[in-house]
């Protein structure tokens, strides 16, 4: 990727004049507007071309199944910043948001890296168990995890997994990057020693990549999604607070390990 090399800022997804908005060569107002599910125009947005039946399906599905997840960090983080700055709505939203890395939210993007590298290695038609054998092989001897498997609650595959396949098998997509998956899940048994399966954030990049969806936008689809989930749980945290009870359940199993001054603790007199 280039940086700092384009002297004219360039576009191709919105323009407009005095009395028309274009978005991805379309009219907003004419074309768009009521007539776009919103997971559609995320699509449209992000590609610069409208869904076929399995994209829209596909797409959609991976929205509802990572938008909510309960009091996770993201949104423990989220409630407490509005519990203190109740007029920053924004702010509170962000908080949530800026948690996306490596482990929540951004693994379905480290997953779908793995996918391609694996697709890479296996060539076209080629035999997918072998190539995610010799990568996962790479990454255990690197001692780098495996990104979207294993789950804390889920010991067993995680129950959207099957139903995101379902959708993907249903809908018609394409399924070379479900097969990867799932030959990782093989694999990994034996070279990593442990039986780790499938959880969504590997299942999301298996079924999009299935439908064009860019590997370099995969991140972004965990955060559009969480963010209604944020917004749902920052809703709720303006009629029955519960910000400042998750900072105080926090703070009371908290054990002080550091040095002390003379006489810290005791009575006074």
């Amino acid at each position: 990727m280039k940086i700092g090399k384009e002297t004219v800022p360039r576009t191709s997804i919105c323009t407009s004049d005095e009395h028309t908005i274009v978005v991805r060569g379309a009219d907003l107002c004419q074309d768009l507007i009521g007539k776009m599910a919103f997971g559609d125009y995320f699509y449209l947005l992000v590609t610069g071309r409208r869904p076929d039946a399995p994209a829209s399906e596909v797409l959609n599905a991976t929205l509802v199944a990572i938008a909510e997840h309960g009091l996770v960090p993201s949104v423990q983080a989220s409630r407490m910043t509005l519990a203190a700055a109740p007029d920053s709505l924004q702010g509170a939203v962000a908080a949530g948001i800026l948690g996306c890395g490596s482990v929540i939210l951004g693994a379905s993007e480290t997953a779908g890296r793995l996918f391609h590298e694996i697709e890479a290695r296996a060539g076209q038609g080629g035999d997918v168990v072998a190539a995610a054998r010799a990568v996962v092989a790479e990454y255990r001897a690197a001692r780098r995890a495996i990104p979207g498997y294993g789950h804390p609650l889920h010991k067993a595959r995680d129950p959207r997994v099957a139903r995101l396949f379902e959708v993907a098998r249903d809908s018609g997509a394409g399924l070379r990057y479900v097969a990867i998956a799932e030959a990782v899940e093989q694999v990994i048994p034996e070279v990593v020693g442990k039986d780790l399966r499938l959880n969504v954030s590997a299942a999301i990049p298996a079924v999009l990549l299935g439908i064009g969806f860019p590997l370099s936008a995969l991140r972004g689809v965990p955060i559009l999604a969480r963010a209604a989930g944020l917004i749902a749980h920052l809703t709720e945290e303006q009629e029955t607070p519960i910000g400042f009870a998750l900072s105080y359940q926090a703070t009371r199993e908290v054990q002080y390990e550091g040095a002390v001054p003379p006489g810290f603790g005791a009575a006074q007199p």
